[in-house]
């Protein structure tokens, strides 16, 4: 076995069994034909659902499974290494954290519950825009207090899962830029029930992409939104969607080793198998030695995303860590891809071998949800002490 569970208590050996005894259900002609059709995976996120798995970090005392970081970290691991698209459940996980951390008792009491029992889905998050982009505090979409309503205008950009999803976090600007002491507040977080909202102030158009990934534009026309939806204090926002961040950062790490894995698990297999010239093409350097240090790089950055998982369970705030697993693990897992399909030669693109499938999704993990160079600018300048780069 390429890569063991040692290490892994037996309540995380039996979760991991779990998920790979579900994700068996869901071979990679399932998601061959999701891609085709460009069609959500209804049928994945209902078993995911069913099995509580979706709850798996809302406390008990919520109906959900309570369960640390660090496994609902292998819970992603385990469902990409399956050949799984996991970006489909990894939101919810943690968007809900931003009620949990900062929405009031009554919001934790009408949300949290009906999110473990599958009754709601809180699967997108609306933050960037065509104007912003990474610079955050530059978002203009505007809520303008009007009594007991905001009304929301403005617009948002690469928004996924909006149109599976029946509650969304939208981050808007509550007070002018120019009129804020600090540049990171005047920014405030609404909950908007989507099913009351579409057709009435909130149209979204899906983005095509080169991959099955359901993101969106949302145009906001004079949406109202009651004040009793906003999460946490106004005008601080920012403060609570950047809590939730880490928890983001190593699960999303989570789902680039599950990747990586998935890549060198086929490549291995398949460089073991396919004869050229009378021999195995693993026998040659050319093979094994791009796989070998996918595999180690894979590794490597596995422990970093232990480490910033220990760190966050015990209640710490592991920005360096979390960043770091983030950085390493989106990297190890693209060298991973790329060992693979050179592995698999002209095979690798074919679509029945899932490889150019997983390749192009694998991708997109270097520069979402935050890109690797706005990563080494936050390591160049909080963690080295160099001066701001932007």
């Amino acid at each position: 076995m390429i890569f063991s569970d040692e290490g892994l208590s037996a309540h995380q050996m039996a979760l991991c069994e779990s998920i790979r005894a579900l994700c068996a259900r869901f071979p990679g002609r399932y998601w061959r034909e999701l891609d085709e059709r460009e069609a959500y995976p209804e049928e994945f996120l209902a078993a995911l659902t069913e099995s509580g798995y979706m709850a798996a970090l809302i406390p008990e005392q919520y109906g959900g499974m309570g369960l640390a970081v660090s496994d609902a970290a292998l819970i992603l691991e385990e469902i990409a290494r399956s050949g799984a698209n996991a970006s489909s459940c990894h939101a919810q996980m943690y968007t809900m954290g931003t009620v949990l951390r900062h929405g009031s008792d009554a919001q934790k009491q009408a949300y949290l519950p009906a999110i473990a029992e599958g009754r709601l889905r809180l699967l997108s998050m609306a933050v960037t825009e065509p104007d912003a982009g990474s610079e955050t505090t530059r978002i203009s979409t505007r809520a303008v207090r009007e009594g007991d309503r905001y009304v929301v205008n403005g617009r948002k950009v690469f928004i996924s899962r909006v149109a599976q999803s029946d509650l969304l976090l939208l981050l808007v600007r509550t007070t002018p830029y120019d009129e804020c002491r600090k540049k990171t507040e005047g920014l405030s977080i609404l909950l908007v029930d989507l099913r009351e909202a579409k057709g009435h102030g909130l149209e979204f158009r899906r983005i095509p992409l080169m991959f099955n990934h359901h993101t969106n534009e949302v145009v906001l026309e004079n949406l109202e939104v009651p004040v009793e939806n906003r999460i946490g204090p106004e005008g601080q926002g920012l403060r609570c969607i950047f809590s939730t961040l880490n928890a983001e950062r190593i699960l999303l790490s989570s789902q680039c080793i599950g990747d990586g894995r998935y890549f060198i698990e086929q490549a291995a297999r398949y460089a073991g198998q396919r004869v050229v010239f009378g021999r195995p093409i693993g026998m040659n350097q050319g093979i094994q030695f791009p796989l070998a240090r996918a595999y180690a790089a894979l590794e490597g950055a596995r422990l970093m995303r232990d480490r910033a998982a220990e760190l966050f369970d015990r209640g710490g705030t592991p920005g360096r860590e979390a960043n770091l697993a983030k950085l390493l693990s989106s990297e190890a897992a693209w060298q991973a891809a790329n060992a693979c399909l050179d592995t698999f030669g002209g095979y690798g693109f074919a679509r029945e071998y899932d490889v150019e499938r997983k390749f192009r999704e694998a991708r997109l993990k270097l520069v979402t949800p935050v890109s690797n160079n706005l990563v080494l600018s936050f390591l160049g300048e909080q963690v080295l002490g160099l001066p701001r780069s932007f």
